[in-house]
């Protein structure tokens, strides 16, 4: 039986579904077999950021209607072969779909995976309500921004009133320089802020950016970014509570700067 988990954000931008692939691949190379569910008709991108556009054939619309079976419509990743996606539709009549009928097509599917990673749509109206109603643990992404982080506040309130194994946070793009430097918040003070278990933190990664500008997809090709995601499958899926450490590289050239100002004044 799955873990079914909800990667919601409240605000747009943040990173979201960049996380949801990204930590899917990373439980896959572990030899886990894991699912994406994007639940956000009509403005759906997780196909894009995955890299599997080209593949999708079905979609989790047309299961609802019948016209093929839940596994026809998985799409298998071609460099990581125990990842599966499962795309929504990019129109529809949204109001057609309820939680009930999406929670059935999850459980369906449950068995044959041991994680299913559900992409929510960001706000807080019908489809965020949705797509938390198919999980039963919650993973919330906050960049270290006021507007973001009051934003998971009230997301972390609504997700209270649901009945969830877990609510952790994972504090995203965080650049070393600004947070040694203390011109931004630093990921324990966001998660102390809003009351909730940190369960990792990604850097900002100008590789991630540029290949989602350039190509479309959002999968981690850089050294850093890649640990710092094995890192958080981790801390998921073995409970252990390893932060990592984005700013090592970054700290010897602050302890030289500091140095050389206490020797000047």
């Amino acid at each position: 039986m799955a873990r079914k988990i909800v990667i919601t954000s409240g605000k747009g931008g943040v990173g979201k579904t960049t996380i949801c692939v990204n930590l899917g691949i990373a439980l896959a190379r572990q030899g886990l077999r894991v699912m994406l569910l994007d639940v956000d008709i009509g403005l759906n991108n997780l196909d894009v950021v995955s890299g599997v556009e080209n593949r999708v054939v079905f979609d989790i619309v047309d299961i609802i209607e019948g016209k093929c079976r839940p596994t026809q419509a998985l799409v298998q990743h071609p460099n990581f072969p125990s990842l599966y996606i499962l795309p929504s539709a990019h129109s529809y009549n949204v109001g057609k779909v309820d939680g009930n009928t999406l929670r059935a097509v999850v459980n369906g599917l449950s068995n044959n995976f041991d994680y299913i990673l559900i992409d929510c749509p960001a706000g807080i109206e019908l489809g965020f309500h949705r797509a938390v109603f198919c999980a039963n643990e919650a993973i919330i992404v906050t960049t270290p921004h006021i507007s973001a982080v009051r934003d998971a506040n009230k997301v972390a309130s609504l997700l209270n009133g649901y009945y969830l194994n877990e609510i952790s946070l994972v504090c995203n793009r965080l650049r070393a320089d600004l947070v040694l430097s203390n011109n931004m918040l630093k990921a324990k003070e966001v998660a102390s802020s809003l009351n909730l278990k940190l369960l990792g933190i990604i850097p900002e990664s100008d590789e991630i950016s540029s290949s989602s500008s350039i190509y479309g997809d959002g999968i981690a090709i850089d050294e850093q970014s890649e640990r710092a995601f094995n890192v958080l499958a981790n801390n998921l899926h073995s409970g252990s509570n390893e932060m990592f450490d984005y700013t090592q590289k970054y700290k010897g050239f602050f302890a030289k700067i500091k140095n050389k100002l206490k020797r000047r004044f």
